[in-house]
């Protein structure tokens, strides 16, 4: 295989107790769904003929990629990862910690990294982000935000702590997903709230659909809560009592 990672003993090194089989069947019909509706509104955007997610798991959201015409795909994940269960072929996956020193000698049209930087420790924060920009010039990426709970959560933030650390290396917030399927129940609510693109200067200015998409974001807008995580917060907090929880005359 031409990639070359070069995993380390990391923070995520005995993560091989809570990311079970168990917990990919749990997350995989959902992630399926949600790559159904979220993947065809940006691979066109994007020109995603190649695409690395990080943090994969058993890979369907790279398995929606290829559906839409990606050609070069490559999944990485921890050891953990039952390579029985994947969705993707198995020479499409390598084994990282995500926490420590690996590197991916390649360089794709989209990098991918879904609902997997709360699970590394806040001293990889910054690191999470280099290797992503490293990747390609357009991330599609989400993180949980702070309370919204999941299992091997360590490291939730505001978007906004996001945002900063894609400034700095020069990528730009283009906020073109979340109002597309703000109110579509077939996504999974993380997802609806929090997945974004972040690109570089020259991918904005050298994709009509980017700039435009980068010209109608507002930043400020960033650090919102889906009405469908947040009943669940206010369950856990014993504010309201378990059950549905729709202000009304929205949708979502």
């Amino acid at each position: 295989m031409a990639n070359v990672v070069q995993p380390s003993q990391g923070a995520m090194r005995d993560a091989s107790a809570a990311y079970t089989g168990t917990y990919y069947d749990a997350i995989v019909e959902g992630a399926a769904r949600s790559a159904s509706v979220i993947v065809p509104l940006v691979a066109p955007m994007v020109r995603a003929r190649s695409v690395v997610d990080v943090g994969c798991g058993t890979g369907a959201w790279l398995a929606e990629f290829v559906r839409q015409g990606a050609e070069r795909i490559l999944g990485i994940d921890g050891e953990y990862v039952d390579r029985s269960r994947l969705l993707i072929p198995a020479d499409r996956f390598v084994s990282a910690d995500l926490a420590g020193d690996w590197r991916v000698r390649e360089r794709f049209d989209l990098a991918v990294c879904l609902e997997v930087a709360e699970h590394v420790g806040p001293a990889c924060s910054a690191g999470l982000v280099d290797k992503l920009v490293e990747l390609a010039p357009v991330v599609m990426f989400s993180a949980a935000i702070p309370y919204q709970g999941g299992e091997g959560h360590v490291n939730e933030r505001w978007p906004t702590f996001w945002y900063d650390l894609f400034e700095e290396r020069g990528y730009k917030l283009v906020d073109a997903v979340r109002k597309r399927v703000w109110s579509d129940r077939r996504v999974e609510p993380w997802y609806q709230q929090n997945v974004v693109l972040y690109a570089s200067r020259g991918a904005i200015e050298g994709n009509g659909a980017l700039r435009r998409e980068h010209e109608q974001t507002f930043p400020g807008f960033l650090s919102v809560v889906h009405p469908r995580l947040y009943g669940p917060v206010l369950e856990r907090a014993g504010v309201k009592p378990p059950g549905p929880w729709i202000p009304a005359g929205v949708k979502a």
